[in-house]
């Protein structure tokens, strides 16, 4: 059977592209009749497979990965489409295999949702993973935060090569102690960032309890030192060293750290048997952010930043790297499956540097709740309207001459970039 399952996937994959399908159809049908089809393929690879999990950064962190790796010369498959589902991965190696099912790569980088993930390793043991963080996120989905926690633990367990944990996430850091077999790295954060990450406990204790010590946090192959306005110094192999960032946010910077450590481990395994630390950093400094995650656009002349939101720390370090003032702001809040129901963890964001300047306009589904969470921090509110489509347009007329931004969740954003494709260039992701 799995000789007819290619040329029938790829079938599926063009006639869905032409009627302006899911990007996960096609792969959603060669798993049903051909299940073996992703651990066939990706089993070919010299380099194997990474996987990049954790609760926020996947996706911009798998595009440094996957920029990096390719300034050392190897050939990268990934999942560009965004889905991070199984059936996302197979219909993106459909796109890239030839019609005999195999694949011209060196390595796999793949970013997985940490549910999917699971069922993805049991399939497809990888050489190596990268977990980044386990934060209260779609609670609906997922259950309690442990439950996630152990997701990530079960990931790192199937790995066979090396593990990269970050060492500043208790909860990430403490599986290497339940690890026999993988090596593992981390990648870490200078003393004097660590209060810009509070980890999820620290960040709903209630204002002056005590915090319990922290565990002595072990060495990093890759720390994050500094964070510049459009630089940042790294310190690797006991150098610091400086580098230009075209990304923004103190997050995507630290998932910076993150990308360097798989990439130096992967390095080394290629084709040249060491990392070219310098050729990295050079790529590094090139990274645009990817789409909706601190993605700037063009409008009016002017810029419009999309800034995905999700949860309350992305939402907090969302408002810490992208200052206010000067900007007209909207914020866009949808409640879809993708989004997660539960929008209760907007009350334990803290929106007062919105305070001054005001939010220009609200909308998505959960547009009123927003507004209410909002008037608890005093803060101004121009428009409220549920429909995305008509509140961004009143938002780009009434503030023709400003910059603007955008917080929005995932469901929101994507309804956004729609609208905006009509009037500017938006990358398109296919």
């Amino acid at each position: 059977m799995f000789y007819f399952s290619v040329p029938l996937g790829k079938l599926v994959r063009r006639v869905s592209r032409l009627r302006g399908g899911g990007s996960a159809l096609p792969g959603l049908v060669v798993e049903k009749i051909d299940p073996g089809f992703m651990q066939r393929t990706l089993s070919t690879l010299p380099l194997g497979v990474a996987v990049v999990s954790g609760t926020n950064g996947k996706t911009t962190t798998t595009k440094m990965v996957v920029e990096l790796l390719e300034s050392q010369g190897l050939k990268v498959f990934t999942n560009r489409t965004g889905s991070n589902f199984t059936r996302g991965v197979a219909a993106a190696l459909l796109g890239e295999v030839d019609w005999r099912g195999r694949l011209n790569a060196d390595v796999a980088v793949l970013e997985l949702d940490e549910a999917h993930a699971v069922h993805f390793v049991n399939q497809v043991p990888p050489r190596y993973c990268l977990l980044l963080n386990v934060l209260r996120d779609q609670l609906d989905r997922f259950g309690e935060i442990d439950k996630t926690a152990q997701l990530l633990e079960h990931i790192a367990a199937k790995t066979t090569g090396t593990v990269v944990l970050n060492r500043e996430d208790p909860r990430v850091a403490r599986i290497a102690g339940t690890l026999n077999g993988p090596e593992v790295l981390y990648f870490g954060l200078d003393d004097s960032l660590l209060s810009t990450f509070p980890n999820d406990d620290e960040m709903r204790a209630a204002p002056g309890s005590p915090v319990p010590p922290a565990p002595e946090r072990p060495p990093a192959d890759v720390v994050l030192r500094r964070v510049g306005t459009d630089d940042a110094d790294f310190e690797y192999d006991g150098v610091t060293v400086t580098t230009g960032m075209k990304l923004r946010g103190v997050y995507n910077i630290f998932n910076a750290a993150a990308a360097l450590t798989l990439d130096r481990a992967l390095a080394t395994n290629g084709k040249s048997g060491v990392a070219d630390n310098d050729g990295l950093l050079t790529a590094l400094s090139r990274v645009a952010p990817a789409f909706g995650r601190g993605e700037s656009l063009v409008v009016d002349g002017l810029p419009l930043e999309l800034v995905l939101v999700k949860n309350p720390s992305g939402f907090r370090l969302g408002l810490k790297s992208f200052p206010a003032a000067g900007y007209a702001t909207m914020i866009a809040i949808n409640d879809n499956y993708a989004d997660g129901r539960d929008m209760s963890w907007l009350w334990d964001v803290e929106f007062g540097t919105l305070r001054n300047g005001g939010v220009d306009q609200l909308s998505g589904s959960r547009a009123y709740d927003m507004a209410l969470r909002l008037q608890y921090d005093d803060v101004p509110i121009g428009a409220v309207n549920t429909e995305i489509a008509p509140a961004l347009a009143a938002f780009i007329r009434d503030a023709k001459d400003k910059p603007k931004r955008i917080f929005c969740t995932y469901t929101a954003m994507l309804a956004i970039r729609r609208e905006l494709s009509k009037i500017t260039t938006v990358e398109v992701v296919s």
